[in-house]
């Protein structure tokens, strides 16, 4: 899997300099990283949509699109796979690679620590755990119910 992503990452370097009248991609690089924001977000939504519908096959077209849309953005962000796949094991020895970690240790690097041993007063304290956690606002989740979603187009 990371190999066509990889592939498609270095695909949109090399057009990324073309001319935008020919290039979908030189085009978002001209727009910005607004238009680049924008054009991901609809993507994810268009897969949302589609899979609460059921729509197994636009699933997959709409999410190939998402793929290509966040490679463009990476590379406006200097990001690289690579750096995207260094999290992904960080997290994997973490949490686990089914888990999506607490937003408490996304900006920081974790230290997994073990809690259940006695530590000497002299060590400082475990840094995943050294405060307990602010509170914060939390999102409200929204369901869906009945009928289908529609598609902006």
């Amino acid at each position: 899997m990371s190999d066509s992503l990889e592939r498609l990452y270095h695909a949109v370097i090399a057009a990324k300099d073309l001319d935008p009248a020919t290039s979908r991609t030189a085009r978002l690089f001209q727009r910005g990283p607004a238009k680049m924001a924008k054009k991901l977000a609809e993507e994810a939504i268009e897969v949302v949509i589609d899979a609460v519908n059921g729509d197994s096959d636009a699933v997959v077209r709409e999410s190939a699109d998402l793929l290509y849309n966040l490679s463009v953005l990476w590379v406006a962000a200097g990001v690289r796979p690579e750096d995207v796949w260094a999290e992904m094991d960080r997290r994997e020895r973490v949490q686990g690679i089914a888990e999506k970690l607490p937003k408490v240790y996304a900006d920081k690097p974790v230290q997994k620590a073990v809690a259940d041993k006695p530590r000497a007063a002299a060590k400082a304290p475990p840094k995943i755990a050294a405060a307990a956690p602010e509170k914060v606002a939390r999102r409200p989740i929204v369901a869906l119910q009945g009928g289908r979603l529609k598609k902006r187009r």
